[in-house]
Formats: structure tokens, sequence, C-alpha cells
């Protein structure tokens, strides 16, 4: 029976690690945000991301880490989610590609992809544990 509790606990995680990141991906995301995540070290990227580790707290604490963990893995997805979108900000900017444009939806899928990923790791990381 723990294994299927655990499992219920993973997939809650999983899912809102989802909600967490559409609302901080699209809803939530401001124009300040979207105009200076490519600017390295910029306020707004940085905001963006320390939003998104603020929304992930629910999502990492229901698989109840420790401390130390739950830090090591926060900190880990503001570092990769900060990163992978100053990438893709650089790719739109060299290409000069706009929504209109297929390598956009091709560099916005990537880079969705990766901070799904993170989830999926961070999960498993949590749910190994267990």
């Amino acid at each position: 029976m723990q294994i299927g509790n655990n499992l219920v606990l993973l997939v809650t995680s999983l899912g809102l690690f989802q909600l967490k990141h559409f609302i901080f991906d699209f809803p939530l995301q401001t124009s300040y945000q979207l105009r200076n995540k490519g600017i390295y070290g910029h306020p707004g990227g940085i905001l963006h991301a320390g939003l998104h580790v603020l929304g992930s707290i629910p999502a990492v604490m229901i698989l109840t880490p420790p401390l130390w963990l739950a830090a090591l893995l926060l900190g880990g997805e503001f570092c990769v989610h900060y990163h992978m979108d100053w990438t893709k900000e650089q790719v739109l900017k060299r290409f000069g590609w706009s929504s209109h444009d297929y390598g956009f939806w091709q560099a916005l899928g990537f880079d969705q992809m990766v901070h799904h990923l993170t989830y999926v790791s961070m999960a498993y990381f949590l749910f190994a544990r267990l």
C-alpha cells in the first residue's frame, strides 16, 4: 500500500509542476519579464525564474524532502529555467525569429521541453528517496 500512496504523491507533484508552469510562464508572465529575459543578469529574467521556484515549492514539499534536498532542487530549477530562457532569447534574436517563423516555434518547444524535463527530474529525485 505504501507504493500506491507514494505514486499518488508523485503524480500529484507532477501535476502541480505542470499547473505551476502554465500559470507562471503564461498568464502571470509580464511584458517586463518577457522583454528582459534575454539580457543576462537583468532583474526581469531573475524575477521570472524566481517566481517559478516559488511556485514549485508546493510540488516539491508534497514529497516531504529534507530541507537541504528541497533547496538543492529548487536552486537547480532556478539555474536551468533562467539559463534556458536566456538561451532561447539569444537564439530568437540571432536568427530574427518571431511568432510568424517556424524556428520560433521550434525554439519555444525546446524551451518548454527542457522546463518539463526539469520537473520530471526533480520529481524523480524526490520520489527515489521515498
